[in-house]
């Protein structure tokens, strides 16, 4: 049985009912508390017109609305949207016309960012901001779970790329890919006791995907609203934080920080590192400063997130091995991966360069509305072509090399 992120909620209410799920800004909820909301937020949302197959926009920084909205949406079918408020108001609009939401859900901050045009959308029932008005909004509607449990290949989020390569596209993610968090967070050493800092935002795999795989082990999520160097080290400290993800520029800023090595971060075990290479100088000075266990990630939306790592173990510092440090890792172990000449489709040998291509039930059921880019993207025999240029050496290690569609940081968005 395939596991939605709505049933594993379910099950972690009934067996972990008062353990902390989520904090953010000094409050937390737990487990018990978390279900409960997101069970009245999926009944307002039924209120509001959302049916199966809806899409929900959520446009705001990272709050913990985010998560109730991420499980309410998944407890009646409905398809959370989250928006990137980095992106210009035009591009939100695209974003938005292409999406088509019932309902749209923002905070104060980024009301700003939605243009006269998105409000007056056929097709939006409800425009709610955060806040006092969305409380009122919520606590209208039964307080009862509405029950639904989605199919392996119900889509559950609709995230838009970076655009690095034309218009941003909607990537659709199932039930099926999003049931492999708890597998990836028990693969990076989570359990009931692990607490998880986020900082990734929730618009992006790193949030909604990273974000969850303490959380689906039963462990314990500490969000932030956006990154702050000063506001991580604090955190880390105070909430005795053993996981997190950082890309390697907040990493690098991290051990600026003067006299960092003098700060409490004795709690930390687990640091992953991905979505942008970090240099070797980078890496082994993080290592020595640190003193954690380090993993980096490779994967990118249309995977739901990691397909490759480079685990504690292939982080020697010194000797032989250390040569590893130039790799992004392995394929793990429900992912097939090959190195394909894209203008043959056959692999190539070891050594020489290619396109990767991915195979997993992780991968994305397709791009939202957009057939043709689908079918140039997800190969027959359901091969997902990544557009990362790689070659990999006799024992599986990947070494990225550049793009195929364009230059970007590996993995995009």
């Amino acid at each position: 049985m395939t596991l939605s992120y709505a049933h594993i909620l379910r099950q972690l209410a009934k067996e972990r009912p008062d353990a902390p799920a989520l904090t953010f800004s000094g409050e937390t909820w737990t487990f018990a508390q978390l279900n409960a909301r997101s069970s009245q937020t999926a009944c307002a949302l039924q209120a509001a017109g959302v049916e199966v197959g809806d899409r929900v926009a959520l446009l705001t920084k990272n709050c913990a609305e985010c998560f109730e909205l991420m499980f309410a949406c998944n407890k009646i079918g409905a398809i959370l949207t989250g928006l990137n408020w980095r992106l210009s108001p035009a591009e939100i609009q695209s974003i938005v016309a292409d999406a088509m939401p019932r309902v749209i859900i923002t905070s104060p901050e980024e009301a700003h960012l939605l243009t006269p045009a998105v409000q007056q959308q056929v097709g939006v029932r409800q425009l709610i901001t955060l806040g006092e008005r969305y409380q009122q909004w919520r606590l209208s509607a039964d307080d009862t779970d509405p029950g639904h449990e989605g199919a392996p290949d119900e889509v559950a989020l609709l995230l838009y790329t970076s655009g690095t390569t034309g218009l941003p596209k909607g990537v659709m993610l199932t039930n099926q890919g999003m049931s492999y968090t708890p597998r990836l967070g028990a693969l990076w050493g989570m359990g009931s006791d692990s607490v998880n800092l986020v900082a990734m935002p929730m618009f992006h795999i790193g949030g909604c995907g990273y974000g969850t795989s303490a959380m689906t082990v039963g462990g314990h999520t500490v969000l932030m609203r956006e990154v702050n160097i000063a506001h991580i080290i604090q955190l880390i400290s105070q909430y005795r934080v053993t996981h997190t993800f950082l890309v390697p520029t907040v990493v690098q800023a991290l051990l600026e920080v003067p006299n960092i090595e003098l700060a409490d971060l004795s709690s930390l075990k687990w640091l992953m590192y991905g979505a942008a290479p970090m240099g070797d100088v980078l890496l082994r000075r993080a290592m020595d400063t640190l003193r954690c266990e380090f993993i980096q990630a490779y994967g990118m939306t249309e995977t739901s997130g990691t397909v490759v790592q480079l685990p504690p173990a292939d982080h020697a510092p010194e000797g032989p091995r250390s040569k590893l440090l130039k790799s992004v890792g392995r394929a793990i172990d429900w992912v097939k991966l090959r190195v394909v000449d894209p203008s043959t489709g056959h692999d190539v040998p070891h050594g020489e360069v290619g396109e990767i291509w991915i195979q997993s039930e992780m991968l994305m059921s397709g791009y939202w509305r957009k057939p043709s880019e689908t079918a140039e993207t997800v190969q027959a025999g359901g091969w997902l072509r990544t557009g990362d240029a790689a070659f990999q050496d006799a024992e599986g290690y990947i070494y990225l090399f550049d793009r195929y569609k364009d230059l970007i940081i590996s993995g995009g968005e």
